[in-house]
């Protein structure tokens, strides 16, 4: 049984290969830090300030309540629907002290979409925010019993002359409905919650991710699997307790989740936390907060870039700079270092992975590149028909065993059976991503085995679009690809063949106008394209490959 260690002489100086994990739960890193540093801000939520032991003593009021008024108990699933506010932080934290799991939703889907989360999670209970209940009430009384309804403005306590968002500072809503709570009822309530049992081997975050095929499917987290991480990312960037990082990346998301919330509880840092994306009010943040730490999509960093005021703004502070979910194009890469004097740091990872499997070393870095394995983790590349293991510089699906690796699909045997392979000795996870690494032992991914369209760091599977293009009475046949976009990467088109008693009474802006309205903006097609006929394959099965080939050559 041999380990991939070619990347071992171009690992950071002073950082352990190997690391010891912690046999806690994620929660307990909360605990601690509200233990050193029950004073200092945890969060900074546009100039108002939320210390460490405010974090934990609401994050146990609302635990408390979820078991007491809720019923949730040990491993049952709690919905998390919210864009970037301390309640998401409070509320991940108390699903984890009620010893429940954490469902996080993007809060860009919209109802029909949402009903998949609520049925296959099994979840009853959702956390929400008041601009998103009415995607929540739909689901009140059939399938969830209870909704915690937070208000982002009840967090504004200081007036900071900063641009906020109208629907941030929004007056706080009561729907009346049987079924909801107001967030600050709730923690009013003041319930004590049960002892903390969970363990590093229980489930802790289910996010869910698409495949290929089919509807989203769960990705089975532990407690361990975040922790691997957490105390990696600290030890990769070598940071303290005296961090401060810009919490803009949504934490739905693995990599939000863990760069901005995660590892800075852990470490007893700071989070200057916005809902939205601004460069002004960004940079403003960065200047009068200090911010060291900032991390982005390529396109949040062009936009920020591109500011023609930047140059007023007191950016010195940032020591590190980084992403991933998107190549950083060279031009950009180059910009940051001239304006900033730094390198960006891109990584590698999935949502199976509990984000990072790969990381840029901080002292030698390369661009457009995913970096060296992380911590204690094995990764190869090999050939996906053969699975003969490949050498430098030969394209191949990637692969990784490691201690972020998840436990498998939700309700999903199959499915988890296939992501799976046994290869010298070990259980790797099927990446589903083509690559290659160098000489040097630095991972390039080059390709998608998985058919999967990259919206600006948002997956899009292309699936799952078309299941939803199917519910429009004129739609016939639905294909959808993805079209070069000079902003976004890539964006998502349909190419449709309408009913027979719909065609040339249906625009093309009417289809896009319909998906908007039933899915995530970044899911939504913005091209649409009418055709006759679809092309098939042999057993009948839409030629999707030959229309995004097509499409490729134009």
């Amino acid at each position: 049984m041999s380990f991939f260690d070619r990347h071992f002489a171009h690992w950071p100086p002073g950082v352990p290969k190997a690391l010891t994990l912690p046999r806690t739960s994620l929660h307990y890193n909360l605990e601690v830090s509200a233990r050193r540093y029950p004073d200092k801000a945890a969060i900074v939520y546009y100039g108002s300030e939320f210390s460490y032991a405010a974090l934990e003593r609401e994050a146990a009021a609302l635990a408390g309540y979820l078991q007491q008024r809720c019923g949730v108990k040990r491993g049952d699933r709690v919905l998390l629907y919210a864009q970037n506010c301390p309640q998401f932080i409070i509320g991940y934290y108390a699903i984890l002290r009620a010893d429940a799991v954490v469902v996080p939703v993007n809060p860009m889907n919209k109802s029909d979409e949402l009903a998949h989360y609520v049925g296959d999670s099994d979840a009853r209970v959702a956390i929400g925010a008041q601009e998103l209940f009415k995607e929540i009430e739909p689901h009140l009384g059939k399938g969830l019993d209870h909704c915690i309804l937070a208000c982002y403005g009840d967090f504004l306590t200081e007036n900071a002359n900063l641009k906020v968002p109208d629907f941030v500072r929004a007056p706080r809503l009561d729907p009346g409905h049987k079924g909801v709570t107001l967030w600050k009822d709730a923690i009013a309530a003041n319930c004590a919650p049960g002892r903390c049992e969970a363990g590093p081997e229980d489930l802790a975050v289910l996010p869910y991710t698409s495949g290929t095929t089919g509807l989203p499917k769960g990705c089975m987290l532990t407690h361990a699997n975040l922790m691997s991480t957490c105390v990696g990312g600290c030890a990769w960037s070598q940071t303290s307790s005296e961090a401060v990082v810009l919490g803009v990346l949504p934490m739905f998301h693995l990599t939000g989740m863990q760069s901005n919330m995660n590892i800075p509880i852990q470490l007893g840092g700071t989070t200057v936390l916005m809902t939205r994306w601004d460069r002004d009010t960004a940079a403003e943040l960065i200047q009068r907060h200090r911010v060291t730490g900032v991390t982005g999509i390529t396109t949040m960093i062009v936009d920020f870039l591109a500011n023609p005021d930047l140059g007023k703004y007191d950016l010195s502070s940032i020591v590190r700079i980084g992403g991933g979910g998107a190549s950083m194009p060279e031009a950009v890469a180059s910009k940051i270092e001239q304006t900033l004097g730094l390198p960006f740091l891109e990584g590698y990872g999935l949502t199976e992975t509990t984000a990072p499997s790969h990381a840029n070393p901080v002292h030698r870095p390369k661009r457009q590149c995913g970096g060296i394995p992380y911590f204690d983790t094995d990764s190869r590349v090999i050939d996906p028909s053969s699975f003969k293991e490949l050498g430098p510089n030969e394209v191949g699906e990637i692969i990784m065993h490691g201690p972020q690796v998840f436990r498998g699909y939700w309700k999903q045997e199959k499915a988890t059976a296939d992501a799976f392979i046994e290869h010298d000795g070990k259980r790797f996870f099927r990446s589903g991503d083509l690559g290659y690494y160098d000489e040097e032992g630095y991972f390039f991914i080059t390709d998608r085995l998985k058919r999967m369209i990259n919206c600006s760091g948002y997956k899009v599977w292309p699936a799952e679009v078309e299941a939803m293009l199917y519910a429009h009475p004129d739609i016939q046949e639905a294909c959808v690809i993805s079209a070069k976009d000079p902003h976004r990467g890539e964006t998502v088109k349909a190419v449709v063949v309408l009913k027979a008693a719909a065609r040339g009474k249906v625009e093309a802006e009417a289809i896009v106008a319909w998906a908007r309205g039933k899915m995530a903006a970044f899911k939504a097609p913005r091209l649409v394209e009418f055709v006759e006929a679809l092309p098939k394959t042999a057993t009948g099965k839409i030629f999707w490959r030959k229309l995004q080939e097509e499409e490729n050559r134009k």
